[in-house]
């Protein structure tokens, strides 16, 4: 099986590359070349920029794939990009969409399947639905397979690991520290995280696959965690107890809208979804990676890599945390 990532380098392609050679495919990707290059030695890279649309059209011009796994595609030009491109070129196109298509609506007694309305909140969530439809109208005219992913939080080495309120979280070393941390309103809102080799293995093995041919699947972990939950077992991660503070979402956000957007788009709203679709038609696909043991794993590359953000030092954060005791102090 020869197989193109489109991208390539970031969090979920390590893990699809990690299958794709368990299965023995003949893997290359095609990106910038910016990033540490971290993947095995026999995946061959094509160095380019997919938004120089002419440049990027020549060079696969004399190539063809049997599947080609685009991970970095976020608007509708570069959607049709990658069909005038590979239309034709190729038996199978993988699209890596998100949840964030669903939008926050949400309710919590509900597990969201993949018929659930897509409405989403964010320009993100909007860019991907719109891909999603060239790329469905591309397999409708025959131009080749086509299947849409759609992860949730996926994690792992290589990045850093989130917590409620923000991308690059100070929380974890303010654990370390013994220090307390904030989980906003009241932190039972609904949530899943995915390791990266669990996420990359349903889209190394839905490649080629002819059940998946015109069908899209959520791609995350089946235990649903409360924030608590969440913080409870990256908490065991650190060999840690974990003091948590709890503030309203309106007020964290207000503070710093744009340092808080991932609270403010995302995490404030339930994120439960279920796979069952996806481990029906894709088989290998079973998610091992408990979160302690994936965070842990993290925490150690983000370390090696001298990217563990400090805490104790954030004057914002521990303002909001000052808040949160004043409101509802410890017993």
């Amino acid at each position: 099986m020869k197989v193109l990532i489109i991208g390539g380098t970031g969090l979920i392609s390590a893990g699809i590359v990690t299958h794709l050679i368990a299965r023995g495919a003949e893997v290359s990707m095609y990106n910038r070349g910016a990033r540490e290059r971290t993947v095995p030695s026999e995946v061959a890279l094509i160095q380019g920029d997919r938004n120089q649309g002419d440049a990027f059209a020549a060079e696969f011009r004399g190539r063809r794939y049997d599947a080609v796994i685009d991970m970095i595609c976020f608007t509708p030009e570069q959607a049709e990009a990658t069909v005038r491109t590979f239309g034709g070129r190729c038996e199978h196109l993988l699209f890596c969409s998100t949840v964030c298509t669903y939008g926050v609506k949400v309710p919590p007694q509900v597990l969201i399947d993949e018929r659930f309305p897509q409405e989403p909140i964010s320009g993100y969530g909007r860019g991907k639905v719109a891909c999603e439809g060239i790329f469905r109208r591309a397999h409708d005219r025959g131009d080749f397979k086509a299947t849409i992913l759609r992860p949730s939080h996926t994690y792992g080495p290589g990045g850093a690991l989130i917590d409620q309120l923000e991308f690059d979280a100070c929380s974890w070393d303010r654990i370390e520290r013994g220090l307390p941390v904030i989980v906003a309103d009241g932190g039972m809102g609904l949530w899943q995280s995915t390791h990266r080799d669990d996420c990359g293995q349903l889209f190394a093995y839905a490649a080629l696959n002819p059940a998946t041919y015109g069908e899209d699947y959520n791609a995350t972990r089946d235990e649903v965690l409360t924030w608590r939950d969440y913080y409870e077992q990256v908490g065991r991660a650190l060999g840690k107890p974990v003091q948590l503070v709890t503030l309203s979402a309106d007020r964290i956000v207000a503070l710093d809208p744009q340092r808080f957007g991932l609270l403010k788009e995302i995490t404030r709203f339930h994120g439960a979804y279920t796979s069952a679709k996806a481990k029906r038609d894709v088989p290998e696909f079973r998610c091992v990676i408990g979160l302690t043991e994936g965070a842990a794993e993290t925490f150690a590359d983000v370390r090696r890599r001298g990217a563990w953000r400090k805490g104790a030092s954030d004057a914002m954060y521990q303002r909001l945390v000052d808040d949160a005791l004043a409101v509802d102090p410890p017993a």
